[in-house]
């Protein structure tokens, strides 16, 4: 059976192999950035700063606070569902383009 031509094809994203090509290609940069830590030198400035994989774990914790504040902010500044009045129940009939052309 034919695809259907006016269907479109679902996007690289929306593929079922995308997601774990992803995760692989995260898992290696991961895996690369920790071998490079074996060999390239970092001046250390602070005490805590020379320990393996320090960057890597601030990194983390950057990550993980930038969540929990925008966690905190959306409640925050969360808006009610109705903060631009009320709906209207039906669409007003100038909205309706079917009733344009009749006119």
């Amino acid at each position: 059976m034919k695809p259907d031509p006016t269907t479109p094809s679902p996007g690289w994203f929306d593929r079922p192999g995308t997601h774990k090509t992803l995760w692989r290609f995260l898992y290696l940069a991961c895996g690369i950035s920790v071998v490079a830590e074996c060999y390239v030198h970092r001046e250390q400035h602070f005490s805590i700063d020379g320990f393996f994989g320090f960057y890597a774990v601030l990194g983390f914790i950057a990550c993980a606070v930038s969540i929990l504040v925008a966690k905190v902010l959306g409640y925050i500044l969360k808006k009610p569902e109705n903060y631009y009045g009320d709906l209207p129940e039906e669409e007003p009939a100038d909205l309706d383009p079917a009733r344009h052309d009749r006119a």
